[in-house]
């Protein structure tokens, strides 16, 4: 058994064994399902001993670089808290660097803009005011516009990413209390949707925005690396993870795929540029409160800079974001990876096909984006000093 294989065996064992006790699954998504019966499962301490074993054995790069990723992981998980920057490097594989302040200024700036240009002012109401020009969606029919928006957007994504492999989606209701509204895992060509009754926020663009970030980011990625998988030896662990260096492309690529699908839809385009702006404000109070800031210059912060979040959301943020040992890792991947796409919406047409039609053949790592688009922004920030608000300003 290979080295690759083994770590495989080893992370399906250790899956099993949080699955049974209730606790976020391992693998999200399996682009090569095993028609063998589940693995025993295998504990935490048990599981992070075998991986360490088999760090020693890695010779392929971006085996190792998995297993550095569930190393850090496992040892976070059974209390381990190392500084935010070295737990992203080793999971997510970047910095947790940041962006300038003005950088963030200029985006939101951005942000505003779009809003205005939707008759959508900025303020306390700005999130209802915004679901209200883009067209309520009953609950029970979300379903139903999803499949078609994918359908709508399928050839022009196809063309993007050269992608031809088969999916089939199943799309899940639940009710549970969690931070995701909408959530994409699977194995092979089978691809499931759940969406969070208790989260989940229903217009005609979110339906539209969601086929394209759920089904036709993650699904139809994740099915297209499967295809390549089932014909072919590749060298790299074939199991997706959230807290794995993979996951800046994929939250990346999803959240900014309007920029490039459909970057005349005024409302989507928008919704990217809000996302952007938001997601950079969620970076600052992530670096702030894991560097000890004080909660409540926290919330101020957070309320001066997005004025429509309530304090449940904030505080959602800060712990989240601080004290959980995945969400910890795997929220740096957002704001990461949309930066990343957000600028590379700007480059040339030629770097833009490349990496589009890479990222639907490998579970490409930042190191790997960054190779592709040697101009491009660092990603993870260029890195800046913490510097929240003055409330006298």
């Amino acid at each position: 058994m290979s080295t690759r294989d083994s770590v495989e065996h080893a992370l399906r064992a250790w899956n099993q064994h949080e699955v049974d006790r209730g606790a976020p699954a391992v693998i999200d998504f399996d682009f090569l399902p095993s028609t063998d019966e589940a693995p025993i499962a295998v504990d935490r301490l048990s599981t992070f001993r075998r991986l360490s074993e088999l760090a020693d054995e890695a010779h392929e790069p971006s085996v190792a670089r998995r297993i550095t990723a569930d190393i850090a992981y496992l040892r976070a998980l059974m209390g381990e808290r190392p500084g935010l920057d070295d737990y992203v490097r080793d999971t997510q594989g970047c910095p947790a660097a940041g962006w300038p302040a003005e950088y963030i200024a200029a985006a939101g700036e951005t942000a505003r803009l779009c809003l205005e240009g939707l008759g959508v002012g900025w303020g306390e109401s700005t999130a209802v005011d915004l679901a209200a020009t883009e067209g309520p969606l009953d609950a029970a029919a979300a379903p139903d516009a999803i499949r078609q928006a994918a359908r709508d957007f399928e050839p022009a994504v196809r063309r993007a990413t050269g992608s031809q492999a088969p999916y089939d989606l199943t799309i899940e209701e639940t009710d549970i209390d969690a931070y995701w509204a909408y959530w994409l895992d699977g194995a092979g060509q089978r691809v499931r949707l759940r969406l969070n009754m208790r989260n989940a926020n229903y217009t005609k663009v979110q339906a539209r925005r969601f086929a394209l970030h759920e089904v036709l980011g993650h699904g139809l990625q994740s099915a297209s690396i499967a295809a390549r998988c089932a014909v072919e030896d590749v060298p790299w662990v074939r199991l997706l993870s959230v807290h794995g260096p993979q996951q800046v492309l994929l939250e990346g690529w999803a959240q900014a795929m309007p920029l490039f699908i459909a970057p005349d839809d005024d409302a989507l385009v928008a919704r990217v540029r809000i996302d952007h702006y938001t997601q950079l404000v969620r970076s600052e109070l992530q670096l702030a409160v894991n560097a000890g800031t004080p909660t409540e210059e926290c919330a101020r912060h957070a309320r001066d800079r997005v004025p429509w979040w309530n304090d449940g959301h904030i505080a959602d943020i800060l712990a989240d974001r601080s004290t959980n040992p995945l969400l910890r890792t795997y929220m740096w991947s957002y704001v990461a990876g949309l930066d990343w796409f957000v600028n590379l919406a700007n480059a040339k047409t030629t770097v833009i096909q490349e990496v589009l039609r890479a990222a639907y053949q490998a579970p490409l790592t930042p190191a790997e984006l960054e190779q592709l688009w040697p101009e491009g922004p660092t990603v993870g920030g260029p890195g800046d000093s913490i510097r929240l608000l003055d409330p006298a300003s």
